[in-house]
């Protein structure tokens, strides 16, 4: 079998994904991942990443496995969610406080924030695009992140996922109003759905 043949092996089991680890343990030494991509055989994504150079790279699984700190929230978990059928231009993703993310990463997204005991709250496998699982927040606790984020959050994206959720069949009240309290947005959500609902 060919060095190519393991690695479009690896990409099928990783959800197009290359992982230098994953290569190693197969046999394909550091040196030769540098070679095919010399080649153009594989393309390069981020540290310890690559894919297929004809494949199509899933950057949601692929910032996902680069970081076990990230949730994919607001813009992000609204289009993973339904609510919004725009591709966010930067992937959203919130973190612990008490956590950092590399300078990279950090350049690639939209970072938000939250208490650590808050983090887990609402945290669901969504499914990408290009049929991966990745951690996102469900649908209830996005609403009262873009609510809790009103200022950095563009008009229009924000009405549009406020309708979007008032007519969506996959909310939870109990859930909306259990994560605003808890998030102590609860009397804004209340406002912005009120009229809605």
């Amino acid at each position: 079998m060919s060095s190519i043949d393991i690695l479009r092996e690896i990409s099928n089991e990783n959800g197009g994904l290359i992982l230098t680890k994953a290569a190693v343990e197969k046999g394909i030494s550091r040196s030769n991942l540098s070679k095919l991509c010399d080649h153009g055989k594989i393309t390069r994504i981020a540290n310890g990443q690559y894919v297929i150079s004809d494949d199509l790279n899933d950057e949601l699984l692929s910032l996902q496995i680069r970081s076990k700190h990230i949730v994919f929230s607001h813009e992000t978990a609204l289009f993973l969610n339904g609510i919004s059928e725009r591709t966010p231009f930067e992937h959203t993703v919130t973190i612990p406080t008490s956590k950092t993310l590399s300078p990279s990463m950090s350049e690639e997204c939209k970072i938000y924030y939250i208490k650590d005991e808050l983090h887990d709250l609402g945290k669901v496998q969504l499914t990408t695009p290009m049929g991966n699982k990745v951690w996102a927040y469900d649908i209830d606790r996005t609403i009262c992140d873009i609510v809790r984020s009103r200022s950095r959050m563009a008009d229009e994206t924000f009405i549009t996922a406020i309708k979007n959720y008032a007519a969506s069949s996959n909310k939870n009240l109990a859930n909306l109003s259990l994560y605003a309290s808890k998030m102590k947005v609860l009397s804004q959500v209340r406002q912005y759905l009120e009229v809605l609902l």
